[in-house]
Formats: C-alpha cells, structure tokens, sequence
C-alpha cells in the first residue's frame, strides 16, 4: 500500500546506529545521500569496508552551541563513527551538474513504519540544510509525497495540525 509522506520527514538507520535523522523527500535525485566526512576505506577478509563520520544535525549547528526552540542552549552533536561495507564506487552528479565519484553503501533505513533497504551515496553535506536526501529509487511503489506539508509518518505531528498546514514550528523554506 502506498503512503503519504511529506517533503521532510525523519527517518532512522538501525544498521548504523542512527535512532532520529530529519531527511528531506528528493524525487530530482536517483540515488539517496548521506552526509559524511572523514571518509577512509579499508579491506577487511578482501571485501572492502568504508568508515566515516556523521553528525544528524546541520553542520552549522554542530561547530558551535545551538539554541533550541526556547531559547536555551544545546551543545553541539558529537559526530557517529559508523562502518559499512561498500556496495560500489559511483559517479553521482549533483544538482549543480557537478560529477563526483561517491562511495554507496547498502543499509536498512526505518520510516513510516516500514523498513527496507536502500542505496546510500556518501558525501559531504555540510552546505545543506538536511543531512540526508532520500531518493527516488529508496520511494518507488511505497510513498506518494505531498509537497505542502512535513513530518505526516511522525508522533511530532501535532493532533490539530491540519494536511497542508505545515506547520511544525520550523522554516519551511527550501534549504537546498
């Protein structure tokens, strides 16, 4: 059955140790993209293994304190060190027309109450405004998203937001 979703909903990577990351629906974007820095490859029993460093929040905020929604002060995430076995190498071209040869992995991604595996490109975001994109490949035959409006699979959807509103107490400008 397909499902509903908005143009950011959040997500969480289990095989990486990821509980809560805000990514935002790109159906322009093929493969999906995680931002990622430090990234070293390695061999391990001849197959070869990426690790590398994630933070879930902006990179902006995770330089220096963030104020949250109340004005009080929240320390900056410290980066996950996460290590995956890498699918392949792949030439990824972003929407600047950019080519980059990128590292993709494989991983099971939980949203909406499904989970499923996915193709994850690893880059560096730290530009963005979301950590990662989900793609159109990671959505094909399981969601219909609704550009109006976010967060419609989460508990933070508050019970007198109405479909549309996107109201959720953040920006809804485009960020990228």
């Amino acid at each position: 059955m397909v499902q509903l979703i908005g143009w950011r909903e959040r997500a969480s990577l289990p095989e990486l140790d990821i509980k809560r990351l805000k990514l935002k629906i790109d159906t322009g974007a093929r493969t999906s993209a995680l931002h990622a820095v430090n990234i070293r490859a390695f061999h391990k029993a001849n197959v070869e293994w990426v690790e590398f460093d994630l933070c879930s929040e902006p990179t902006a905020k995770s330089a220096t304190a963030a104020k949250t929604a109340k004005g009080k002060k929240q320390l900056a995430q410290k980066p996950k060190h996460c290590r995956a076995r890498v699918l392949e190498h792949r030439v990824v071209k972003d929407s600047g027309g950019h080519e980059e040869n990128r590292v993709v992995i494989e991983t099971q991604i939980e949203m909406a109450g499904q989970s499923w595996s996915i193709e994850l490109s690893l880059t560096d975001r730290a530009n963005m405004g979301y950590r990662m994109l989900l793609g159109r490949t990671a959505l094909a035959g399981r969601f219909m998203i609704d550009p109006s409006d976010s967060y419609l699979t989460t508990a933070s959807r508050r019970s007198n937001d109405q479909p549309g509103s996107d109201r959720h107490g953040e920006d809804s400008r485009e960020e990228e």
